[in-house]
């Protein structure tokens, strides 16, 4: 997240950054610093984000939001009926100026459901040491509910010292059809909607490990 919002900065986009994690806001402020420019960084949350902007821009309405890097996943289904994620797409939606674009994405789900593996190329990260992604599937009644990704990195290349680090992410496994008809329903289905497979055409890529979604929203 921080990284996308120095980005923006250093090519004089005004903006500010929302996120959850304090750390991470922290994060983006010593980076927007380190190369003087000034960054609005405020803690907020999706399911109450229009309020929450109300609190500290009055009134504001923005170009463009940008949740990337499979963010969105983080917010798993409590409920079972994805009631809490069509809210916080909503949001999403009402937070733009007509005309205003949402960039949204997630990984390659459906492929990680049927294979049970996780495509073994990354478009956001660089990783310059081997890595291992074991996946499981969580099944709730019938329905995949949970995808966790156990993450082994080999950080060191001399293979006598075996440095290791290991975590765990998990995510909700958003299926690509249902992911496009949520994002049409948040803008009342009247929102130019592309999809693209890690930012080229569907059709130059076999098996995407994200695919990304623009929506711009109608001007009335």
């Amino acid at each position: 997240m921080s990284q996308y919002s120095v980005r923006l900065r250093t090519e004089s986009f005004q903006g500010g950054v929302r996120d959850a994690q304090t750390d991470v806001e922290t994060c983006a402020q010593r980076r927007a610093g380190r190369r003087e420019r000034t960054t609005i960084i405020e803690e907020a949350s999706w399911e109450t984000l229009p309020d929450d902007m109300q609190s500290f821009l009055p009134g504001a309405t923005f170009d463009a939001v940008i949740c990337l890097g499979n963010s969105f996943a983080h917010l798993l289904d409590e409920f079972e009926d994805q009631r809490t994620q069509k809210m916080c797409l909503r949001n999403f939606a009402k937070v733009l100026k007509p005309g205003g674009l949402l960039f949204i994405d997630h990984r390659n789900y459906d492929a990680m459901i049927n294979s049970g593996a996780t495509p073994g190329h990354s478009i956001y990260y660089n990783c310059s040491y081997p890595v291992d992604i074991k996946t499981s599937v969580l099944v709730v009644r019938g329905k995949p509910e949970l995808v966790a990704l156990d993450y082994l990195i080999h950080t060191n290349d001399d293979a006598e010292l075996n440095e290791q680090s290991m975590f765990r992410l998990c995510y909700y496994p958003h299926k690509l059809d249902k992911f496009t008809s949520m994002l049409d329903e948040a803008f009342d289905n009247k929102a130019e909607h592309s999809i693209y497979a890690d930012f080229k055409a569907l059709d130059q890529v076999d098996n995407p490990a994200y695919y990304i979604h623009v929506m711009r929203k109608p001007l009335n």
